[in-house]
C-alpha cells in the first residue's frame, strides 16, 4: 500500500477524522489511532470514539489498496511539520514510511483487525443548505451542558415544529431556540436528540455554501459535506419541556443597541469575579451595568436605551449574558423580564426565529 497526496491536503484529512478519535485513556488503544483505507486513487480516513465518527475522503495517486490504523494525533503532528509540497506514504507489514523531500518518519501501525466495525444512519438523506444550519447552530450549541451527569441536557433537540426545524439547548442556566422555518428533515412531530460535540464538529466543517445530506435513522445521524461524513449515536431518552419555562407575558422591556451592550458587559465583567453577577438597572433613564467583587473593586457603566415597564434591577452571570448576545442576529436587542427573579428572553425584533433564555442570579 503506498500513496502521494499534497500535505496540506492530507494534514486536513488526518486532523478532522483524528477529532473523533478516542483520546488516550481508553481501553480500545486501536480508537486512539486513525483508519486509512486506499482503494485506488480513493483514500478514506476514518476516526471514532464508538459514539462520534468521522471519516473524510480525498484523492490521492494510490498504488495498491489496502488497510493501515495509523497513530492518529502524531501522524497528524508529523505531516503538519513536513515541508511544503508532496508526502509519500508506504505501508509494510508493521510500520508505515511517511517521507516528504529529505524527511523520513517510521511509524510502527496499529492492528487493523481491531479497529471496530462501524454503522451508519440508514434513512433517507435530506439535502439542505449549510450556511444557515451553520448559523443556528452556533446560536445554539453552546447553551447546551457539559456535565455528563445530565446526559440529555449535553444534547440539543432536533423537533419538527411549525412547518420546519427548530433547535433547542439548555444546560438549566440558559436556554436557546432557532427556528429554521421551512426546513423539512424530520416527519411532522418527530424530535431526535443529538450530542453537542458531534453538532459542535458539525458547526467547524460548514465552512462556505456547500449543500449538506442528512440521515436520520433510529439510533444513529449522519452528515454529509462534500467528502466528509460525521456520524453520531444519538442520545435516549425525553428531554425536558422546555416550553413550561418561557414566560408568556412579560411587562418589562428594554431595547438597546446589540454591539453597545456586548462590548459594555464585555467590560464591566473584567471586575466580576469568582462567579459575581452583573447587574442590570432598568429605568426610563436607559441601562446601567454594575459588577461589584469585594476586595477587588466595582464597575459601572451607563448606556442608551429604550425601556417600558417598571424600574428594576435584574443580576446575570456575565459569561452566559454574553455568549446570548454575542449570537444575537441583527442591530438590536430586547431583554424582557417580569421581575429580578424569573427568567428573562433576548430576542431580536426582526428575527423572531431566534430566542434565548436566561435565568437571573440572586443578589442581596
Amino acid at each position: 500500500m503506498k500513496f502521494r497526496c499534497e500535505r496540506d491536503v492530507l494534514v486536513e484529512a488526518l486532523g478532522n477524522a483524528g477529532r473523533a478519535a478516542a483520546g488516550r485513556g481508553t481501553s480500545l488503544p486501536v480508537l486512539s489511532g486513525v483508519r486509512v483505507q486506499l482503494t485506488g486513487d480513493q483514500l478514506r480516513l476514518t476516526g471514532t470514539d464508538l459514539e462520534l465518527t468521522i471519516s473524510v475522503e480525498v484523492t490521492v495517486s494510490g498504488n495498491g489498496d489496502g488497510v493501515v490504523i495509523l497513530p492518529g494525533r502524531l501522524a497528524s503532528d508529523i505531516v503538519r511539520a513536513l515541508p511544503a509540497g508532496s508526502v509519500e506514504v508506504e505501508v509494510s507489514e508493521d510500520e508505515a514510511r511517511i517521507s516528504a523531500a529529505r524527511s523520513e518518519f517510521s511509524l510502527r501501525i496499529l492492528p487493523a483487525d481491531e479497529f471496530p466495525r462501524l454503522t451508519e444512519a440508514t434513512g433517507e438523506p435530506v439535502t439542505l443548505a449549510s450556511a444557515e444550519l451553520a448559523a443556528a447552530l452556533n446560536q445554539v450549541v453552546r447553551a447546551a451542558s457539559s456535565d455528563d451527569a445530565r446526559p440529555i441536557l449535553t444534547g440539543v433537540l432536533l423537533a419538527a415544529e411549525a412547518g420546519g426545524l427548530r433547535l433547542v439547548a439548555t444546560d438549566s442556566y440558559r436556554l436557546a431556540i432557532r427556528d429554521l422555518p421551512g426546513t423539512t428533515v424530520l416527519a411532522e412531530g418527530q424530535h431526535v436528540l443529538v450530542p453537542s460535540r458531534a453538532l459542535q464538529e458539525l458547526a467547524r466543517l460548514l465552512t462556505g455554501d456547500e449543500t449538506l445530506s442528512v440521515r436520520l435513522g433510529e439510533r444513529e445521524a449522519s452528515f454529509e459535506i462534500g467528502g466528509t461524513r460525521l456520524t453520531t449515536v444519538l442520545i435516549e431518552g425525553e428531554f425536558p419541556p422546555y416550553e413550561r419555562l418561557i414566560p408568556q407575558a412579560q411587562p418589562n422591556r428594554l431595547t438597546v443597541g446589540r454591539e453597545v451592550l456586548l462590548e459594555a458587559v464585555r467590560r464591566v465583567k473584567l471586575l466580576a469575579r469568582e462567579a459575581t453577577p452583573v447587574r442590570l438597572a432598568m429605568s426610563n433613564d436607559g441601562l446601567e451595568l454594575v459588577a461589584v467583587t469585594q476586595d477587588v473593586g466595582q464597575a459601572h457603566e451607563s448606556l442608551d436605551a429604550k425601556f417600558e415597564g417598571t424600574e428594576l434591577t435584574v443580576a446575570f452571570n456575565p459569561e452566559y449574558l454574553v455568549q446570548g448576545i454575542e449570537v444575537a442576529p441583527g442591530d438590536e436587542v430586547t431583554i424582557e423580564t417580569v421581575d429580578a427573579l424569573k427568567p428573562a428572553l433576548l430576542r431580536v425584533p426582526e428575527h423572531p426565529e431566534f430566542l434565548y433564555l436566561l435565568m437571573p442570579v440572586r443578589v442581596s
